[in-house]
């Protein structure tokens, strides 16, 4: 690996901060007990105090209370429990809304619904990745037991109106599930205002630990358990607590910042920028404005995206693209496909997200070098013919 590696894939994951680790450690090595009730023993009792304030201070910021918070192993297991638990709940209705660009852990527990008798409903989304609310409205149903949409495109960073979304959920008297994974503590959420049942969390992408998730479930929400085994997390879910990570998760929340944020998004506008005036034949994916801050998504045309994500290696430039040579399904990115691209220009997008620890200064030298490597491979490049100018 390079010693000053420029890694532009944080939706994917980040590094851990220290703070984060230093909090964990002692959880690992002198802390490790269970945790236990107050008529335990005292070192059970100091992890359950642990495990308690965690879950406080990850409520607090998005306005829940602590018994609305369950830790999960990610973001992919609290989508799964959203789904499926509403499902295994519902006495009536057999339908279920998603937007066709959600991320895996919600389309893919969709269709097992699909498999097990339930009806879902894929809603389209426009160019730059938006829900039309009014086509959400037609949609819900007698029928409809839950809607489905993400707060932020994990791809594209399109950023979703969730409140209106909620509200028309509310007003119809359906559950609704969001997967703020790629918005927790990047852009506001309280769910005092938005009405939402259940919201997904992770600390994968806030510089926190892998493996340790959350789920929002607001008070009175149907919700059946899917991992059997003891009483943990208020009968939800069965296996012992991840105390470690349950810290951590809650240190990495509070140490992100508007200053972060700010930091993040400039930078991320000075990418953008400079990608789409320097180099010709190249678009945006999803809107200009309503995205988060950290996300960038470009297509170069007349270039596979896969090359150029393997030369940006060569170079210590870590990134990620939608070509389909890059996922095991060997599908082409069913988030540009869904936005009304083709496969060309899924093939050709790269996906650039920042983080905390990414420097103003780096951009030039990776504007510098994609530009030179997409100059080289579309000399040899078969698409179009060479007939750009």
């Amino acid at each position: 690996m390079f010693e000053n590696l420029i890694y532009l894939d944080n939706a994917s994951s980040t590094r851990m901060d220290e703070r984060v680790l230093d909090v964990m450690t002692p959880y690992f090595l002198d802390k490790y007990a269970v945790a236990t009730s107050e008529f335990g023993y005292s070192a059970g009792i100091e992890a359950r105090e642990a495990l308690d304030d965690a879950r406080g201070r990850i409520a607090s910021t998005i306005g829940a209370s602590s018994e609305e918070i369950i830790f999960t192993s990610g973001s992919a297991e609290s989508s799964n429990l959203a789904l499926k638990g509403v499902a295994k709940s519902a006495k009536k209705g057999k339908n279920i809304i998603v937007s066709k660009i959600e991320d895996f852990p919600v389309l893919h527990s969709a269709r097992s619904l699909e498999k097990d008798g339930f009806k879902v409903s894929y809603l389209n989304v426009d160019k730059e990745g938006f829900v039309d609310t009014n086509e959400l409205a037609r949609t819900i149903g007698d029928d409809t037991i839950l809607v489905s949409i993400q707060h932020a495109n994990q791809e594209v960073g399109t950023l979703q109106d969730i409140g209106a979304v909620a509200r028309i959920c509310q007003e119809k008297n359906v559950l609704f599930h969001t997967d703020a994974t790629h918005t927790f503590t990047r852009v506001p959420l309280d769910v005092k205002t938005i009405p939402a049942d259940l919201v997904t969390l992770s600390a994968h992408t806030i510089h926190g630990p892998k493996g340790i998730g959350a789920l929002f479930i607001r008070k009175g929400t149907p919700l059946t358990r899917l991992i059997d085994g003891g009483f943990q997390e208020f009968n939800m879910r069965g296996g012992l607590e991840n105390i470690p990570s349950a810290v951590g998760f809650a240190k990495a929340a509070e140490l992100v910042t508007q200053e972060e944020n700010d930091k993040i998004r400039r930078m991320r506008d000075r990418l953008t920028d400079r990608l789409l005036s320097e180099i010709p034949h190249t678009m945006l994916n999803g809107p200009k404005l309503k995205r988060t801050p950290q996300n960038a998504n470009v297509t170069f045309h007349y270039v596979e995206g896969e090359s150029l994500t393997l030369h940006l290696d060569m170079r210590g430039i870590a990134v990620s693209t939608g070509s389909a040579c890059f996922s095991k399904s060997l599908e082409a990115s069913h988030v540009i496909l869904g936005i009304g691209g083709d496969h060309e220009r899924a093939h050709g997008s790269v996906r650039f997200t920042f983080g905390r620890y990414n420097r103003m200064e780096d951009i030039d030298y990776v504007v510098a070098s994609i530009s030179e490597i997409v100059e080289e491979l579309r000399k040899i490049s078969p698409l179009g013919k060479g007939g750009y100018t």
